[in-house]
């Protein structure tokens, strides 16, 4: 469904909300009918953040709602009203600065979201909220569209989402904003450069392929994304077991990111020159597939013994990382599913946030505070670098003693930024483990709002 039909520009009519906690709740009760004060009363409502009471009507409309605000998650709790309310339109009660407007409209539809393909379509049951005062309406829709395509890019069934399936995704958006699109496919990434994406991928059945898209004018500002496009990951030779390999269709959700957030630089027609870079493989098994104790080449010259088929993840990104790095840009950021340690560490909510300027990191994790968005700084620790020296090669994609994985897995990565100005890598979950209001449980977007708000405070404020 369009995010348009989650807004309408008619206020006239519409029910209207009254955000509340529970320290404000006795003095909206002042200001209501004897009635209502009574229904609130006798249902025994408390404005806990993501409750929603309807208040009746004489005809039995809702005359009116009330949603519980605040909490630890206060964007979420907002997210979660749109799926509390029967069909209409609805409009919040009170005034609010630009910032908050643009923040309760974004919730508004991300709270909508459903991901409907393989299933027969439904009666839509439409909630549409009036437009807030001061709100940029085209970012909102913008956004909202954004973690849209995040979402439904991972949710699709690898069997539908390989890396062709990716590409013509990634292709579809470039014709869209007017951007330049091409593919480094099969043997082809050999001839051109791209030994360790071929690697990966060269088992299977789906050739590999190199994504590649610009957009903007040359003399602006460098902006590369690069992200993880493994569409569905078995682990290789080193196989998964059954548990660990189900939801391995999200294993590409590096790439779904760093589309969503092109498509909100795109939108936003951002002052910058952006180049989005995504290796696109799926790391099968056969009789041809790459193996534990291998060395394989890469783009920058460096060498990989292979301690791990199923650390695949970092060696794809070892060839596009050394391609964006070529151009010298101001800001390389890379979104990658690349380690369980980082769920260990952090859980399936927060993502995990290396960066080799503090003050860029720093940033990030703010934006994310005030985006609802949130991401967890953690250290590029140098001293551990150490343990990724490849007995036979320059460096191994594993190491041996089980800690730190996630840290070790950016450090990998960091040998292959030599030149950019500024890079951050994002150590993503891109999935929520269990239905909880306004995010069902499937694909999840996480750190992409912010990283364009980081963008747009940049660039164009």
């Amino acid at each position: 469904m369009p995010a348009n039909d989650f807004y309408t520009d008619q206020g006239a009519g519409a029910c209207a909300i009254h955000l509340v906690d529970s320290a404000g709740l006795a003095a909206l009760l002042g200001k209501m009918t004897d009635a209502h004060r009574s229904w609130v009363r006798n249902t025994g409502w408390e404005a806990k953040p993501g409750t929603v009471l309807c208040l009746p009507g004489v005809d039995g409309s809702v005359a009116a709602v009330l949603a519980g605000t605040g909490g630890t998650e206060p964007f979420w709790s907002l997210a979660a009203l749109p799926g509390q309310l029967p069909a209409g339109s609805y409009a919040f009660a009170d005034e609010t600065g630009a910032e908050e407007s643009h923040r309760r409209a974004v919730a508004w539809g991300l709270g909508q979201y459903a991901f409907s393909r393989r299933t027969e379509d439904k009666p839509a049951t439409l909630r549409k909220l009036a437009w807030p005062q001061h709100v940029d309406t085209a970012a909102v829709i913008s956004a909202v569209e954004s973690d849209r395509l995040v979402r439904d890019l991972v949710n699709t069934p690898a069997a539908d989402m390989g890396p062709a399936e990716l590409s013509r995704a990634a292709a579809e958006l470039a014709a869209a904003a007017g951007a330049e699109f091409r593919e480094i496919v099969g043997d082809a990434l050999l001839t051109e450069g791209f030994p360790a994406i071929h690697a990966v991928g060269r088992a299977s059945s789906r050739p590999p392929r190199l994504l590649d898209l610009r957009w903007g004018e040359p003399g602006r500002p460098r902006v590369t994304l690069v992200g993880k496009g493994v569409c569905f990951d078995t682990g290789g030779l080193n196989l998964k077991a059954a548990g660990g390999m189900r939801n391995m269709k999200k294993d590409m959700g590096g790439a779904a990111h760093v589309l969503g957030l092109a498509r909100m630089i795109m939108d936003a027609g951002l002052p910058v020159h952006l180049r989005v870079l995504i290796p696109a493989v799926e790391n099968s098994v056969s009789g041809n597939a790459y193996r534990p104790g291998d060395v394989v080449a890469t783009r920058a010259g460096l060498t990989v013994e292979i301690g791990n088929t199923d650390a695949e993840g970092r060696v794809v990104l070892a060839d596009a990382l050394a391609l964006a790095d070529e151009e010298a840009p101001e800001l390389l950021l890379d979104f990658a599913t690349l380690t369980g340690a980082a769920r260990v560490a952090l859980g399936p909510d927060l993502p995990a946030l290396f960066a080799t300027d503090e003050s860029l990191g720093q940033a990030w994790a703010k934006a994310g505070l005030a985006e609802g968005d949130p991401l967890w700084p953690m250290p590029l620790w140098a001293p551990y670098a150490a343990n990724l020296g490849g007995g036979v090669a320059d460096l191994n994609n594993v190491t041996t003693d089980g800690f730190a994985g996630a840290i070790y897995g950016g450090l990998f990565l960091q040998r292959f930024v030599r030149q950019a100005q500024s890079w951050a890598h994002v150590d993503t979950f891109a999935w929520n483990p269990r239905n909880r209001p306004g995010r069902p449980e499937g694909g999840m977007s996480q750190g992409v709002r912010a990283a364009f708000a980081l963008l747009a405070a940049r660039y164009a404020g």
